[in-house]
């Protein structure tokens, strides 16, 4: 079973000491379904709770519903604990701080947008989704959503290219820059665009500011050396630093692009399959992509968004 500081050989970086046991790469099509079941459970929870939403439940209400959700699913612990927010929230505007992202008081009114987002892990399996909507129409959000389907293709289209992947991440900004919106993903710790995906052997049940401890256990001092150490060191985050400024790494990404303009955000998140030689993305029957193709904004199955907003 690979570890957390061992990766791509060719790359000659140091494996280091092993910390977490768990596997990050070369999972076989019967390894990869159990990702895609766990990924498609995670979308059954948000878009279940989102469809219950009414007028006056709080973030914190809502993320309880999610895990209530999800203990009666069976899962028992989560890679990070379900997020929610409201309104003006989805944008991440004036978070300073990670508290910030915390579930709030806020509370959710007729008209206003919202992102969920859970992260289970069954059987060691881990899945991170997000998932963007709103409490009646909303003409703005509707269209980012339209828009981040033309995103995920870029994407795609970025890491099958061999682009490094800070390069992939500046191409997204400048996308979303020339689309008029603000890269709200720069609000996320370590400015993450997406962040590995892996199986873990032993998983922990305890959490603290809602991240599983056993993730504090490698991201951060995984991260804290390919920042110190870039190219010696693999990160297990992609994002505009030197420490992503290397060919696109084999193994799951989480990649969660998000788009803000004005008040509102919208976001989707899953999970990118990276080989040696191409890419793929999980599961292309999820509810943004199922939604977009529903509303015609999807004009090539095998480009999924490309020419939405090209």
């Amino acid at each position: 079973m690979t570890s957390v500081w061992s990766a791509s050989t060719s790359r000659g970086w140091d494996t280091g000491p092993i910390l977490v046991c768990m596997k990050q790469s070369d999972f076989d099509s019967t390894e990869l379904e159990r990702f895609r079941e766990v990924q498609r459970l995670a979308y059954a929870c948000v878009v279940d709770v989102a469809g219950d939403l009414t007028p006056g439940i709080t973030e914190r209400e809502a993320t309880r519903r999610m895990e209530t959700w999800m203990a009666q699913a069976g899962v028992r612990t989560f890679f990070h604990r379900p997020f929610a927010w409201f309104g003006d929230r989805t944008a991440f505007r004036g978070f300073r701080t990670d508290l910030a992202f915390l579930p709030s008081r806020r509370r959710l009114e007729r008209g206003m947008p919202f992102i969920l987002d859970v992260a289970p892990i069954v059987d060691g399996y881990v899945a991170d989704i997000g998932y963007s909507g709103a409490l009646g129409e909303h003409r703005v959000q509707e269209h980012m959503r339209e828009d981040l389907l033309a995103a995920r293709a870029l994407i795609l289209a970025g890491v099958r290219a061999r682009h490094s992947f800070r390069a992939i991440y500046e191409d997204l900004d400048r996308w979303i820059a020339r689309h008029g919106y603000e890269n709200a993903h720069r609000s996320y710790p370590q400015r993450v665009l997406a962040h590995r995906v892996v199986r873990l052997d032993r998983v922990s049940s305890r959490h603290l500011f809602r991240f599983g401890l056993d993730q504090y256990r490698w991201l951060i001092p995984s991260t804290f050396r390919a920042r110190l150490a870039p190219g010696r060191f693999e990160s297990p985050v992609w994002n505009d630093g030197k420490e992503s400024d290397h060919p696109p790494l084999p193994g799951l990404w989480a990649v969660e692009p998000h788009l803000a303009f004005g008040d509102v955000g919208a976001k989707w998140e899953e999970i990118l399959v990276i080989t040696p030689d191409d890419a793929r993305w999980l599961d292309d029957d999820l509810p943004h992509v199922r939604d977009g193709r529903a509303r015609g904004w999807i004009k090539s199955e095998e480009t999924p968004g490309i020419e939405a907003r090209a």
